[in-house]
């Protein structure tokens, strides 16, 4: 056999194995209405919220829900029901949520699972982090670490570099439906599907916006910059450090110049799809003063040594929140086991992160004055 012979055969081996997978995807709406599948997947929609009433209901006569979820899936018929609509204060902005009824959360949650997710995450690049089975916010911020690891040994031990941070203006609220819908298309191949994926972003905005309390939702907004942008920035504009998750997004290059050309480029990709870059936000750094990305800053030393430090308007918002809790406490409105929970919480699950050793030390002395001594 001659050697183009067996590139041919090689040739048509992959050819085999893509039609194998594209059979599956379009096969997807089985997968969507098998009923082991919805029974896994209310399996997963209740976790960390089986106490509540709505979960409870559903879960009573639950066989016959599913029943009932599969009749109209078949049918063609829409089994969304609205939104629970609430506001939320987070990081002293306000967030309009609309969560959405567990008999559409387990829909959602089987059809992100068996169809969604499989058909467009592989087209994603490596360091897009969110909403990625086995990735996720350590995942990310790891993988900056790692960037800048490597970027000063490949710079012959120097940090002399710089990073382009880049943050999207209200991102969830400008995604397109045509576009995404156009771009889904292609990863699922099935009407069906589609159907069922455009029934659940729709009610979030007459063609635009997406909501935060969807899974749908929330893999949609990590796919839709992902082939005009993620790939325009790793294979044409070939930065090797780069990173984005959801709508944060940081470019590393040795060149201040180069990183000024690609956000000129970036912004017209970015317009093709309406997104609205955050120009307050958006900045170009020195590595030595520190890349703010994910409510942390990480600078490199001329030693390579990376510190990693908290962001200070994380440490002013908790000291207000104390106070606010001792004043719950004198009224009687808050015991002091929940606050001592909400405080060991944050010291734990964020600051731990950190090089913070200091920060922990006037916090839990803050913490003391005010319920201990």
């Amino acid at each position: 056999m001659t050697s183009e012979e067996r590139r041919k055969n090689r040739r048509e081996r992959r050819i085999a194995r893509r039609k194998e997978k594209r059979n599956a995807t379009i096969a997807s709406f089985e997968a969507i209405v098998d009923p082991d599948n919805l029974l896994k997947a209310f399996k997963r929609s209740r976790k960390a919220v089986s106490w509540k009433e709505s979960v409870q209901r559903y879960e009573m006569n639950l066989f016959r829900n599913i029943n009932e979820t599969i009749r109209k899936l078949l049918a063609g018929e829409n089994v969304t029901k609205g939104f629970v609509e609430f506001d939320l204060w987070e990081r002293g902005r306000l967030r309009h949520i609309k969560s959405v009824h567990i008999s559409e959360r387990v829909v959602q949650k089987c059809l992100c699972a068996e169809v969604l997710t499989p058909a467009i995450m592989p087209t994603l690049v490596y360091d897009n982090s969110a909403t990625v089975k086995g990735k996720g916010l350590h995942f990310a911020v790891q993988r900056l670490i790692c960037h800048l690891s490597k970027f000063y040994r490949k710079n012959h031990f120097s940090n002399e570099g710089y990073c382009l941070s880049i943050d999207f203006s209200k991102y969830f609220d400008r995604v397109r439906h045509d576009l995404l819908f156009e771009m889904q298309r292609k990863a699922v191949r099935d009407d069906r599907t589609m159907k069922i994926i455009k029934d659940f972003i729709d009610p979030f905005g007459d063609g635009v916006s997406l909501g935060l309390g969807s899974e749908v939702s929330q893999v949609s907004a990590v796919f839709y910059p992902s082939k005009k942008l993620d790939h325009f920035i790793k294979e044409v504009l070939r930065i090797k450090y780069y990173g984005r998750y959801m709508d944060d997004l940081y470019l590393i290059h040795e060149s201040r110049e180069y990183l000024v050309n690609c956000l000129e480029k970036i912004k017209e990709k970015c317009s093709e799809l309406e997104i609205v870059i955050n120009e307050k936000k958006t900045k170009i750094i020195r590595l030595r003063d520190g890349i703010r990305f994910l409510k942390g800053i990480y600078s490199l030393t001329e030693t390579g040594k990376i510190v990693r430090r908290a962001f200070p308007a994380s440490r002013k918002l908790m000291r207000r929140k104390l106070v606010k809790f001792m004043r719950f406490a004198r009224a009687g409105k808050m015991a002091f086991s929940d606050i001592r929970c909400s405080f060991q919480s944050w010291r734990g699950n964020y600051l731990k992160r950190y090089n913070a050793y200091h920060t922990v030390r006037r916090m839990d002395g803050f913490f003391n004055r005010l319920f201990v001594s």
